[in-house]
């Protein structure tokens, strides 16, 4: 299904087979954070019986667990290799799924929002996924091969909001629990299709001879080129994390029936990792910075869209935007990061930067309930603005920094 965007772009056979590999598990386990996203906001809605302030809050805790299982997540793919690591992960997918709808059969909005702080963890090892794909690929390809991985979510996209459809009302008594039962499944499934990954037991070690030996933190996070891409990589999963979550709720908040909201996540979804066939090449030609100031323009793009009005077009074009906007500003930050730190420094570095990275997206999604029921989705929408605007200054800046140095080496 990746087959002609990775055809051209990786030589290496092992390499490339990994990435389709990693490409189907992105599709199916990755399913769970749309099916988590898309019903954990109407969930605690529905939990708590119409409190709007406080039915994000399972999301928040969703993303909170991807920032907790970051760093957790980079030592086992250290201590365990990249394979038996991204198993466990579906373990924790699966755990999370059961314990979530445990939670809703008993009606525990604290049980609930903690059960998806499990699956957040399980989410943490997903995003690995995109690092495992580096693994022996050339500097110049590794764009590429983030891009090859990532268009399995083109698929999760698909399969997580329909899984919700066809499931929420499995138990009519109990909304949302069938969709989490769901996940246990995905998770299962997902630990099969791992289990055809042929990678190294271990993804670094702490002295290679060709590239040095590790450097401290501090040192590799003063580099201008990384706090650039966390930067870019932060403001672009943040403000896509803080419009989404909270546009299910401004959906049905408006008159306009669930489904209206179930079906602008999966285009938003689709939106997201659809490019994914293209990016890498993309970035390639025109450069990761160029990509990734698309990617921030797109974003204004769509907070502009979601200014214009409350149609049901308004909000899917306003996420539709939003997603292709995650999608370059995210895949280039993702490249121009992996270009800072060397192969025995990677571990480390990766799992600092998703910690730092989805810590910032669960501050992002708890502040969107908050915004919503305190200023409404209008002025969710206007606070884009200055803080995307930043971002495209800061990265203008780094850019005519990096071509001054390039100028001058010559």
């Amino acid at each position: 299904m990746v087959a002609s965007a990775a055809e051209a772009g990786l030589h290496n056979a092992p390499a490339r087979r990994n990435a389709y590999v990693l490409a189907v598990a992105q599709a199916i386990v990755g399913s769970a954070s749309p099916i988590s996203i898309a019903t954990g906001g109407l969930a605690g809605f529905w939990l708590l019986g119409g409190a709007k302030s406080l039915a994000t809050l399972p999301v928040t805790s969703f993303n909170i667990g991807v920032a907790l299982g970051a760093l957790p997540a980079a030592a086992l793919m250290r201590h365990l290799g990249r394979r038996l690591g991204l198993s466990c992960g579906t373990v924790i997918t699966g755990l999370g799924g059961l314990a979530a709808a445990a939670a809703l059969f008993a009606s525990s909005f604290a049980a609930f929002a903690l059960a998806l702080l499990l699956v957040g963890m399980g989410a943490a090892f997903v995003q690995q996924y995109r690092f495992a794909a580096l693994d022996g690929v050339a500097p110049a390809l590794r764009a590429r091969a983030v891009s090859i991985v990532l268009t399995g979510g083109l698929f999760s996209a698909v399969i997580g909001p329909q899984l919700v459809r066809f499931t929420r009302d499995a138990f009519p008594t109990t909304p949302f629990a069938g969709p989490f039962i769901g996940i246990v499944v995905l998770a299962v499934l997902g630990t099969l299709v791992l289990s055809l990954l042929r990678l190294p037991p271990r993804v670094d070690t702490d002295h290679e001879a060709d590239n040095g030996p590790a450097r401290p933190l501090p040192e590799i996070l003063r580099q201008p080129k990384f706090l650039t891409g966390l930067l870019c990589g932060v403001v672009s999963y943040a403000i896509m994390s803080f419009v989404m979550t909270g546009a299910p709720l401004a959906i049905v908040g408006c008159g306009l029936p669930e489904d209206v909201g179930f079906l602008g996540i999966q285009w938003h979804v689709l939106a997201m990792f659809a490019p994914s066939f293209v990016t890498g090449r993309l970035i390639q030609r025109f450069g990761k910075h160029a990509i990734i100031g698309a990617g921030l323009a797109l974003l204004l793009a769509s907070a502009t869209v979601s200014l214009l009005g409350i149609e049901i077009w308004n909000f899917w074009v306003g996420l539709i935007l939003l997603g292709l906007g995650w999608n370059f500003g995210f895949i280039g930050s993702t490249a121009l990061v992996a270009e800072t730190y060397r192969p025995s420094e990677r571990s480390k570095t990766q799992g600092l930067h998703d910690f730092i990275l989805f810590g910032s997206v669960a501050l992002s999604s708890f502040l969107s309930g908050r915004v919503l029921d305190a200023a409404g989705w209008y002025w969710m929408n206007v606070a884009v603005f200055p803080i995307v605007g930043l971002c495209l200054l800061v990265l203008l800046g780094q850019s005519v920094f990096a071509s001054r140095r390039r100028r001058l080496a010559t």
